[in-house]
């Protein structure tokens, strides 16, 4: 598993968000890698994370790619976050091995399965991704949910930046990880067990997760609150980095 880390302190893993990779990160890290040890791994199958074919669609082996990780790096326990996929990825890790996340943080995610409209959806892009490939269409497909209406009107380099890493990402991989998302399981069982600090954030712009799917996973998490992100779509770590960042610095000196 490929992965990106600076900073020094408390640990802090970041997951990213379909269909991108770990660079989502970068104005993140900028803001945090003096207050933390910022990690961020790109999943199976994306960035320069290899993609084992063999392996049945199913983000519980990404969560295992992670806890290998941690493993590697010498990390009992970590402070987790994801973004949309990563936040999917994130709470497969609860499942697993709660006892390895000291706080957790979630932002453009939701802990619901997909229904069937949507898995209907995703299998069709797996299936064009490998039959065409992803050069145009995906991006173009993709932003408009992805991004928020002031960042596609005022911050073209954003949208720019986005683009970029959406067309340089695997078809194979693409493709791989919609049918994993595809299959994914509610997620509101382990979020209600889960007794840690965490934190629920949500662009205010956000197209792709309701602020109904955002308000339950906060209400369900034991010891969770909500944050809107005002500026900012479902990508908010991208397009408002030093914003997002603002709010993961207070999170972390509340529950160092």
């Amino acid at each position: 598993m490929h992965y990106i880390e600076s900073g020094t302190g408390p640990p802090l893993v970041l997951l990213h968000a379909f269909p991108v990779d770990a660079r989502m990160w970068r104005g993140v890290r900028a803001e945090l890698e003096e207050h933390c040890r910022v990690i961020t791994p790109d999943q199976r199958g994306l960035g320069h994370s290899p993609l084992d074919g063999s392996a049945a669609p199913s983000l519980d082996l990404v969560a295992d790619d992670l806890l290998a990780l941690l493993d590697r790096l010498e990390l009992p326990r970590v402070r987790l976050g994801g973004c949309s996929m990563g936040g999917y990825v994130a709470m497969s890790v609860l499942r697993k091995a709660p006892e390895r996340v000291s706080g957790l943080l979630l932002s453009g995610t939701r802990a619901d399965a997909d229904g069937e409209q949507q898995r209907e959806n995703r299998l069709r892009t797996a299936e064009r991704a490998e039959t065409e490939g992803t050069e145009g269409w995906l991006a173009d497909n993709s932003l408009p949910g992805l991004l928020g209406e002031t960042t596609r009107q005022q911050r073209t380099d954003v949208v720019d930046e986005a683009r970029g890493l959406i067309e340089e990402q695997p078809p194979h991989g693409v493709a791989w990880a919609q049918r994993a998302m595809a299959a994914r399981r509610d997620g509101f069982d382990v979020l209600r067990d889960y007794a840690g600090p965490a934190l629920v954030l949500r662009g205010a712009e956000d197209g792709l997760t309701p602020v109904e799917s955002a308000r339950d996973m906060a209400v369900s998490l034991p010891n969770g609150r909500l944050v809107t992100l005002p500026g900012a779509g479902h990508l908010a770590p991208l397009e408002i980095p030093s914003g997002f960042a603002n709010e993961v610095r207070e999170w972390l000196a509340e529950t160092e």
